[in-house]
């Protein structure tokens, strides 16, 4: 991040070179959920539909980011621990809160943004391989505790909760440790026993009061996939026209009660009653 300057003016895909007051703040959805829920299939999934995916990365008017990015670098004793599946990755104390909420502002002021890469197997940020994120007119941000920290939570615009059974959950996120991040079986059973269940329970799952959207199955629940991809898409249509208006919550009329958003909903379960604000479930 760092000051506007002429190299971070934005140059909108679908508009023309923007300074100042000029400049159209992104519409910023938050996607929470537990661990293996979905959250980065769903983005992705997003991003596919509305042909962003292949698109070069300074084109994109949808991008999408990882909370994962913002872990905070470890001490050598937390980083031994680390290594032996005994640090918690799944507590709030484990992300960079205030890295993640100046990013999430400049990103907010159009600004050109670089973050580093995670590397799961050394449990280290890479800064080598960093993230240019370019001005875009819709952010994606996934993460298993996006919602968790108030200051950042009251930055977006809509709020998404993947809601994937616990059962699923541990059947994909085994292969994933083992295969993608050089995990052995013990070690994952064993963190996920110790740290990442009992973190969801505490820190993850309360945060689905907070959704506007609420999301079975994850990436599996195309219907609603296929709405916010809609959502979005008749969004960027009619930011590109002379005269639109730049805010996606003017254009949608947005309240953030997920009714006025996706239209009716099917009732929800009491499983999801609690919502303070009551969201809209697809199932």
């Amino acid at each position: 991040m760092g000051d506007s300057n002429k190299e971070d003016i934005l140059r909108l895909p679908n508009g023309d070179g923007l300074t100042g007051d000029e400049v159209k703040s992104p519409f910023l959805i938050g996607v929470a959920g537990g661990t293996a829920s979905g959250k980065s299939t769903v983005c992705k999934k997003i991003m596919e539909q509305l042909g962003q995916a292949e698109m070069d990365h300074t084109q994109r008017q949808v991008v999408a980011i990882s909370q994962d990015s913002f872990y905070r670098e470890l001490t050598a004793a937390e980083k031994a621990k680390a290594q032996k599946g005994l640090f918690n990755f799944d507590h709030p104390d484990a992300f960079n809160e205030e890295l993640m909420f100046d990013t999430l502002q400049g990103i907010l002021k159009g600004h050109k943004v670089k973050i580093p890469g995670y590397d799961y197997r050394t449990n280290s940020l890479d800064f080598e391989n960093m993230l240019v994120i370019y001005p875009a007119d819709v952010v994606l941000f996934e993460g298993i505790l996006v919602f968790y920290f108030p200051k950042i939570r009251d930055l977006f615009h809509m709020k998404l909760f993947v809601d994937t059974d616990s059962d699923t959950r541990l059947a994909r996120r085994v292969p994933r440790d083992i295969n993608e991040r050089g995990r052995d079986l013990d070690a994952v059973l064993t963190q996920y026993m110790t740290f990442v269940k009992p973190a969801f329970e505490e820190f993850c799952s309360p945060t689905k009061k907070f959704a506007d959207v609420i999301i079975p199955r994850g990436a599996d629940n195309t219907v609603a996939i296929d709405l916010i991809v809609q959502h979005i898409r008749d969004f960027l249509n009619n930011r590109s026209h002379p005269g639109s208006t730049g805010n996606m919550a003017l254009y949608m009329n947005l309240d953030l009660n997920a009714r006025s958003i996706l239209g009716p909903a099917k009732t929800p379960t009491n499983h999801h009653l609690h919502a303070a604000k009551q969201p809209s479930v697809w199932t």
